[in-house]
C-alpha cells in the first residue's frame, strides 16, 4: 500500500494533520484529503513538496493571488 502522511507546516513547525491518505483533489479554495479510514478533509492551503520515497506530503497556507 501506499498511503501518505500529511503535514501542516507553518513558520517552521510541521503537524501531522492526517494518516493513510490515498488521494487529494485540488480544488481553487484548497484541499481534499481523501482516506480509507476517516472521512474526507478539507484543507485551506497548497502542495509545496512531496516525497515519494517518505510517503510525505507537506501543505503550506494559500498565497495571496495577485
Amino acid at each position: 500500500m501506499c498511503q501518505a502522511r500529511v503535514f501542516w507546516v507553518e513558520k517552521g513547525q510541521e503537524e501531522e494533520i492526517m494518516r493513510d491518505v490515498v488521494g487529494i483533489e485540488i480544488r481553487p479554495e484548497g484541499l481534499v484529503l481523501k482516506s480509507f479510514f476517516e472521512e474526507p478533509k478539507f484543507v485551506a492551503g497548497e502542495i509545496y513538496e512531496i516525497d515519494f520515497l517518505k510517503h510525505r506530503v507537506l501543505i503550506r497556507p494559500k498565497k495571496e493571488e495577485k
